[in-house]
């Protein structure tokens, strides 16, 4: 489907397109349209829905700027989220048991690995998978190379690719694994980039690095320290905390409130591998404490069968005893 819509010269057609095509960007990467600017014009191509919602975004742009009112880029971003909640759930029944936010699907991931469909190889992951399609809030905790991670991502993408989600938000905390390692030169992202990187690994496996870095520059997936989420609601978002028995129980609390409408937030980690100066301060340990009986919240325990990476990993965590100290108190 490709339609052509009419803008005006001027600042109008400035304040519709954006600084430096800024909302035509935007709307190319969050739906997945081929959109362009031209000659006082604006042609969008793809599928009939993703049409439909830039249309109608363009369109509700359009009549801010006509009154003066130019919208930010968080605006149009709860524009197209909104815009594709109503698309996608106009005459749709809701799927019984499933939480009230529209970030669910049905049928198998959209996501590739390796040339291979991302499917769940066990049964602990295939509750994993249920329960975040299910739920708006879930805890997938385990020991490494259980797929915590990896599925967490793959889902999140799953749901970008269909346009269900308008952004991914992948977060960790900053947190050294026994070594101190002192200064670390270069920008912010160079920074936080070895701490960041084991989520890097998991978006490299699904997407190119051409498309990662588009939707980066695009900021339809962010990456970002534990510490920079104070003070942020995410709305149409699939949030992600990784190795989070490695954030203390007040950053927990702050994390877990940063959701808004129409996200889902995965918190992944291993309670036996803290890094806190004292273990007792674990957020995760205390998050899947608090919440176990809160609807809409639900904790996911994989374990030593559910390891996917070499079969070494498996006998090393059977040598190392795989302790599970808060899996009794979670039910």
């Amino acid at each position: 489907m490709e339609i052509t819509i009419r803008i005006p010269h001027g600042p109008e057609g400035v304040g519709v397109v954006g600084s430096a095509d800024r909302n035509i960007k935007m709307l190319r990467e969050a739906l997945g349209v081929r959109i362009s600017s031209v000659d006082g014009s604006i042609r969008i191509g793809g599928e009939s829905d993703a049409v439909a919602v830039a249309r109608s975004v363009i369109e509700q742009i359009g009549a801010a700027a006509g009154r003066e009112e130019p919208l930010s880029r968080e605006q149009v971003l709860d524009l197209i989220a909104d815009e594709s909640s109503r698309v996608r759930l106009g005459g749709r029944s809701h799927t019984p048991g499933a939480s009230s936010g529209t970030l669910t699907w049905e049928g198998d991931l959209d996501v590739y690995a390796a040339g291979r469909r991302v499917v769940a190889r066990t049964p602990n992951q295939e509750r994993y998978l249920d329960a975040i399609r299910t739920n708006d809030l879930v805890f997938g905790v385990g020991p490494a190379g259980t797929g915590k991670t990896f599925l967490a991502v793959a889902a999140a993408v799953h749901l970008l690719k269909q346009h269900r989600a308008k952004k991914v938000v992948l977060v960790r905390p900053a947190v050294e694994a026994g070594e101190k390692l002192g200064f670390l030169p270069g920008d912010l992202e160079a920074k936080v980039n070895p701490y960041l990187r084991p989520l890097l690994d998991a978006l490299h496996d699904m997407a190119d690095y051409g498309t990662i870095r588009r939707f980066m520059e695009g900021d339809v997936v962010e990456i970002v320290p534990l510490a920079f989420m104070r003070g942020r609601t995410l709305n149409g978002s699939v949030i992600i905390l990784d190795e989070a028995q490695n954030s203390t129980r007040g950053q927990m609390k702050m994390f877990l409130t940063r959701m808004g409408h129409g996200s889902k937030m995965i918190v992944t980690g291993d309670p036996t591998q803290v890094d806190l100066p004292d273990p007792g301060e674990s957020g995760l340990v205390d998050a899947v404490r608090r919440l176990k009986r809160v609807q809409g919240v639900e904790s996911v325990w994989l374990d030593g069968g559910d390891v996917v990476r070499h079969r070494l990993v498996q006998r090393v965590l059977e040598a190392y005893g795989d302790e599970r100290p808060i899996e009794t108190e979670a039910g």
